[in-house]
């Protein structure tokens, strides 16, 4: 197991939501965008609080937050708790962090840390428990899925300046807030036969529309300030250039709800977001990342990973049942491959069906290799953009690029493309619910973090 493959699986498994605390919402928690035509005037939040327009400041500052440890209503947050989170993450991501995002992220992961307590120490008041058992599941399920051993994911994280302990540490914040909402939140929770009929004929309306999977970071922008928000939405994008994990940087930067499922929005429509990012949306293509886009109380940086129409069948979810013929090409000149190239793909045009590869096979000494159940986009995007224009019974073009002196073409078989349908009653029952618990969640939190006493040191 290489480093890199390490990297890759704890960034989708550790900084994704491995053990399953949070699903993914439906769109961001900032609030819609209004008509841009007619701006209206915001009211200002503090205006209750009647401050002095210029207030003298006594006493000396404030200590320095990210320099600082923390107690956290008598729990203690080490200066070692911090660096061993920040490596965490810059394990996931792959990427050395920049050292004038130290500062900021420090103070990010601090506040995370905080969160963390708070969570374990509301679930203890709940006579709800972690056990050590519950969290060396979730260690040797990461494990499993890093296909190591306990002992070896160890050495990887020490060998990256963070530490098993620092995992334990996560795990048990997030299974201590998931079984609190459980037991607080959830059987609280009511959602109604007539609001999921709602939303099923709300389904059925927009059969056929267009579709987008999104995921987002949202950075908030306090006093109204964009362009600091901005800047720093830019400096996320230059290491997301660079290759860093999108969902990584959305765990531990994006302060929209969908943070903790490394900002997956799922499956939404233009109308459900805020214009300015619809608008941008509806002019990338998958697998491309947006500039920082400014939105109601922030920015967004947005990640489009696929299109569909919503409810209709999507012709690359097809099933495909494929023969591949492969052919060694002559290497003498480039005039004897060009020839050879030519003869094979005047073959594969008047192939025959796929029972016509084994004569082909035959007259160029290849090698033909059967797959049943290739799912369309699994293939290469060139591939994928022919076979979805071919009948059953057709052959690609001839194709190279192993570098192994060989040319291939696919012939299609057969193709079944599995049908959309309207979610189930149980399937829209459970997003309301999970909708709702997110909410609760958050006002939770607040909840917590607003009455804790905490000192920084």
């Amino acid at each position: 197991m290489t480093s890199r493959t390490t990297r890759s699986r704890l960034a989708s498994i550790l900084l994704a939501a491995t053990i399953g605390v949070a699903g993914a919402a439906f769109a961001q928690t900032a609030p819609q965008a209004q008509p841009q035509s007619q701006p209206q005037p915001q009211p200002n939040s503090a205006s209750a609080l009647k401050l002095p327009e210029n207030p003298q400041l006594y006493g000396t500052t404030l200590p320095s937050v990210v320099k600082a440890t923390a107690i956290v209503n008598g729990a203690v947050i080490t200066q070692t708790d911090i660096d061993q989170r920040v490596a965490l993450l810059a394990a996931a991501s792959g990427k050395p962090i920049p050292k004038e995002q130290m500062p900021e992220l420090r103070q990010q992961v601090l506040g995370n840390l905080i969160d963390e307590v708070l969570q374990i120490q509301a679930a203890k008041a709940e006579k709800i428990t972690v056990t050590e058992k519950d969290i060396d599941r979730a260690i040797a399920r990461l494990a499993q899925a890093n296909k190591q051993s306990q002992e070896q994911l160890s050495k990887y994280l020490e060998s990256n300046g963070s530490s098993l302990k620092a995992v334990r540490r996560q795990f048990e914040g997030e299974l201590a807030w998931e079984k609190l909402l459980r037991a607080k939140i959830e059987d609280t929770i009511h959602v109604g036969d007539d609001e999921v009929k709602s939303v099923i004929d709300r389904m059925n309306a927009s059969k056929g529309a267009r579709q987008y999977k999104v995921s987002e970071i949202y950075l908030s922008a306090p006093g109204g300030d964009i362009a600091q928000a901005t800047a720093r939405a830019t400096q996320i994008l230059e290491q997301l250039a660079k290759g860093a994990s999108f969902p990584a940087y959305a765990r531990q930067y994006s302060e929209a709800s969908t943070a903790a499922v490394g900002g997956d929005l799922g499956w939404v429509r233009p109308e459900q977001l805020p214009e300015s990012m619809a608008a941008v949306l509806q002019q990338m293509s998958p697998g491309s990342i947006s500039r920082p886009i400014p939105v109601p109380g922030g920015v967004s940086i947005v990640g489009l990973e696929d299109v569909r129409n919503f409810l209709a069948p999507d012709p690359r979810n097809a099933v495909l049942t494929l023969k591949q013929l492969t052919i060694k090409l002559p290497g003498s000149s480039g005039a004897e491959t060009e020839a050879a190239l030519r003869r094979f793909a005047a073959a594969a045009q008047n192939i025959g069906g796929c029972g016509g590869a084994e004569k082909i096979a035959n007259e160029f000494s290849g090698e033909i290799v059967e797959s049943d159940s290739t799912k369309l986009r699994d293939l290469p995007p060139a591939l994928q953009e022919m076979m979805m224009q071919m009948q059953v019974g057709q052959a690609t073009r001839p194709f190279i690029g192993n570098d192994d002196g060989s040319a291939r073409i696919l012939v299609l078989c057969g193709r079944e493309v599995p049908q959309e349908g309207t979610p189930t009653k149980d399937q829209i029952y459970a997003q309301l619910n999970e909708q709702r618990v997110n909410s609760r969640a958050r006002r939770y939190l607040r909840d917590l973090r607003r009455d804790a006493v905490i000192e920084f040191r």
